[in-house]
């Protein structure tokens, strides 16, 4: 049963860093099990200014290969192998990303003390990249410059949960609970057969978190981030500046909440703003115009799935 799926803003600067907002990185929370998502400069620092723990990181999710998203992978990866780390860890990303790292481990003889699972992304349509008992990972093409991909992490539905009193009623003992919790009817001495949906409640259901990571506006996203319970969106720039979103490939806020209506997700948190903007409030407000339920990712913010 999922009872944390959460989301923490790390990094929400475009490619300049600014005083107060670091490149991109997010941790999530699957019942203490964390993903992190992106990896721009100064990460680890965040990580421990935000108290996470190192050692739950199971997985580490790279969109792309431009320094603002993986830059603090190499000097993350080394803290975790000065720090003793023996448990594997899946890294998934772009091609390109393993001899990457490869090379930056030969060159600066650096060893990794702990083995790095590499999972390839590619840009063929929504790909399950990922799967276990409590959530898949998908991936998904994103329109950038360079080859990026979006991410969408989703939790299983848990099992069907128990009507006591109409269980009582049975009389059906304690040693059938987990028998009917998987779906399976109930035969009584009598061999009479009670069904399952008569003394079980439907199951919690299964909940989503997207990730759209550098994109030009692209309504090809709305299929993979349709109904998402929550959607990250970069926001880049106010639609002011449309044509040099377009010329970067970047989305501004306007267009970020106009695939959140269509996709019908249920909240939007925008972020990757531009260093240029000192405030943030005019994002927000602007996407709010297509999306209401929109909020900022900013910095230390922690955001239930």
């Amino acid at each position: 049963m999922i009872n944390t799926f959460e989301v923490t803003i790390l990094g929400c600067s475009s490619a300049s860093p600014t005083p107060d907002r670091h490149p991109s990185s997010q941790l999530v929370n699957i019942n203490n099990q964390y993903i992190l998502i992106d990896c721009g400069e100064g990460t680890q620092n965040q990580i421990f200014k935000y108290h996470i723990k190192f050692s739950r990181i199971s997985k580490i999710l790279i969109s792309h290969l431009h320094g603002d998203h993986f830059l603090g992978l190499p000097g993350l990866l080394s803290t975790l192998s000065l720090n003793g780390r023996i448990e594997p860890l899946d890294i998934i990303g772009p091609p390109g990303l393993q001899p990457f790292l490869e090379y930056f481990c030969k060159v600066s003889e650096t060893h990794i003390k702990f083995p790095l699972n590499y999972i390839e992304t590619n840009m063929y349509g929504l790909q399950q990249i990922f799967t276990c008992d409590k959530y898949d990972i998908y991936s998904f093409p994103l329109k950038h410059r360079i080859t990026c991909t979006g991410f969408m992490i989703k939790t299983k539905a848990g099992p069907r949960k128990i009507n006591k009193a109409v269980c009582d009623k049975y009389e059906v003992p304690l040693t059938a609970y987990n028998s009917l919790k998987a779906g399976e009817d109930y035969a009584m001495e009598s061999g009479h057969i009670v069904e399952n949906k008569i003394l079980t409640l439907d199951p919690q259901e299964g909940k989503a978190y997207s990730y759209v990571s550098d994109s030009i506006y692209d309504e090809e996203i709305i299929q993979y981030v349709q109904d998402s319970d929550l959607l990250y969106h970069e926001s880049t720039f106010l639609h002011e500046m449309l044509e040099r979103a377009n010329e970067t490939f970047h989305t501004t806020a306007l267009q970020a909440g106009a695939i959140a209506k269509a996709a019908s997700v249920s909240k939007l948190i925008i972020g990757h703003f531009s260093a240029r903007y000192k405030t943030l409030e005019p994002l927000v407000e602007e996407a709010r115009t297509e999306f209401m339920n929109t909020d900022l990712a900013l910095e230390g913010l922690t955001f239930a799935v």
